[in-house]
């Protein structure tokens, strides 16, 4: 079974509702449908009955809830949460009816914190920072989770590194240049967040152009920094280590001649990039030329689960999005 198909198994054996608030764009409807069909979660679209229906085309998305924000009797609660929440940074009742009659995703993060879905699925006609910004505002980090950040679950096809082929890519969408708290933060997120959408145990390896101390820089530095941080933190058991070259990092004769005696070295799947542009070219290196399938940037840290799109995505890949959501509910 691939790992969307697990994904979608999960994703079913407890449904939770995501919201999909892009109801302007078709791809949500051709998500929509699918999603229903599979019954690998409840849905609420966010619009009006009429926009809907002129939009949604041919396809049957008769099981979801529609919300409209202008209709809803939840939306004078929703108004009055966001003022409470946005007051002390000049949030009035008037700012609040205007934000969330005209903005569907501050619309749809409202509905997750207020417990009325489970999760919401945005970017595929939105930035990412226009995804994130409503989340940051009003659901905020994780207790216990310093700061949010994103991955890529990367499947190579016919491939014995990683778990049979698959891994974690972080940060490969969000932290530009982050300093040792903050990779060491990153690493932390996504160990559990391959424990949860995997199932098996992460073995985490921060990355750098040295292994063990073959180059001096201060680049170096910084993951060796960070990786002392990151163990110092971690769970107990779990296998954390750097700062490694990627082959030290997943090759195993290569791990065991450059870093003798680590636990992670030759074995690691989940990869810790040092900044973003570093996890950005290799999740597209190992896409495009290893033809791996890529599903993110999935997006660990919020308090609750919000996922960004590509704004070239497909309608398959909002239909994966949303399964791995879900599974991320599940866990909250």
């Amino acid at each position: 079974m691939s790992f969307i198909d697990e994904i979608k198994a999960k994703a079913k054996a407890d449904k939770k509702t995501i919201v999909l608030p892009e109801t302007e764009d078709v791809r949500t409807y051709e998500a929509a449908a699918a999603v229903l069909k599979e019954g690998t979660a409840n849905l609420i679209l966010v619009g009006s009955e009429k926009e809907i229906a002129e939009k949604k085309g041919d396809y049957d998305i008769s099981g979801a809830v529609i919300v409209d924000p202008a209709a809803s009797a939840k939306t004078e609660e929703y108004i009055a949460k966001l003022v409470e929440l946005r007051q002390k940074k000049g949030m009035t009742e008037e700012k609040a009816r205007e934000l969330l009659l005209n903005n569907y995703l501050y619309y749809g993060v409202m509905m997750v914190k207020m417990g009325d879905a489970d999760g919401m699925v945005s970017g595929a006609c939105h930035s990412t920072a226009d995804t994130l910004r409503p989340c940051l505002q009003i659901l905020k980090t994780k207790p216990g989770t310093k700061l949010v950040s994103a991955f890529f679950v990367m499947v190579v096809p016919d491939c014995d590194m990683g778990a049979n082929g698959t891994f974690i890519f972080a940060d490969s969408g969000l932290e530009q240049n982050p300093d040792p708290e903050r990779l060491a933060a990153i690493a932390l997120s996504s160990a559990e967040s391959f424990r949860q959408l995997i199932g098996e145990e992460p073995v985490v390896a921060l990355l750098s152009h040295s292994t063990k101390g073959s180059a001096k820089h201060a680049d170096v530095d910084k993951v060796v920094e960070a990786t002392r941080i990151a163990k110092e933190t971690a769970p107990e058991g779990l296998m954390i280590d750097g700062e490694f070259q990627l082959d030290a990092a997943i090759v195993p004769e290569i791990g065991a001649s450059k870093a003798p005696g680590s636990p992670v070295a030759g074995k690691a799947n989940v990869l810790v990039f040092p900044d973003l542009d570093a996890g950005n070219i290799g999740y597209k290196l190992v896409q495009r030329l290893a033809k791996a399938e890529a599903y993110g940037p999935i997006t660990q840290g919020i308090a609750a689960p919000v996922n960004d799109l590509s704004r070239g995505c497909s309608a398959e890949d909002i239909e994966g999005v949303v399964a791995i959501t879900a599974v991320q509910a599940q866990a909250k």
